[in-house]
């Protein structure tokens, strides 16, 4: 089984995925950019396979009726990404230690991106959030 590692800046938030991820989505939502200052690059596992080995830091803010954001109260690192569903968790994937394994494979909501940059990677692109990437269970 794989496992990975990742952490705030200030190392007050710790965690470990004892699993698969899945590879990384790119959101560009207004909601992403506004809590990130940019677009969010997240990779994702069952929320079972999440643990968090240092918390003292770590608040929760509920952004929306269908998700919260985890982020740190001391350094301002944005961390993670959960649904209401509680079934999985979004990794912002610039918190993993390297190696992270995992590639970029899509864009997300990109009608609603910034009007300062554009999308030219040639990865698919998608107007809302239905991405078609799964999330690893194992």
């Amino acid at each position: 089984m794989s496992a990975h590692n990742g952490r705030c800046l200030c190392g007050g938030v710790v965690y470990r995925v004892d699993g698969p991820l899945r590879d990384v989505v790119y959101c560009h939502c207004k909601m992403c950019r506004r809590s990130t200052g940019h677009l969010v690059a997240a990779t994702a596992c069952a929320a079972a396979r999440l643990t968090i080995t240092r918390g003292e830091t770590l608040q929760w803010f509920q952004s929306s009726s269908q998700a919260k954001r985890g982020f740190c109260r001391v350094c301002g690192s944005n961390l993670f990404w959960q649904p209401e569903s509680g079934t999985h968790v979004a990794i912002l994937a610039g918190t993993l230690d390297d190696p992270t394994g995992v590639k970029a494979v899509s864009h997300i909501h990109v009608d609603t991106r910034g009007d300062y940059y554009t999308i030219d990677d040639g990865l698919p692109q998608h107007l809302d959030g239905a991405h078609g990437v799964r999330i690893p269970q194992a």
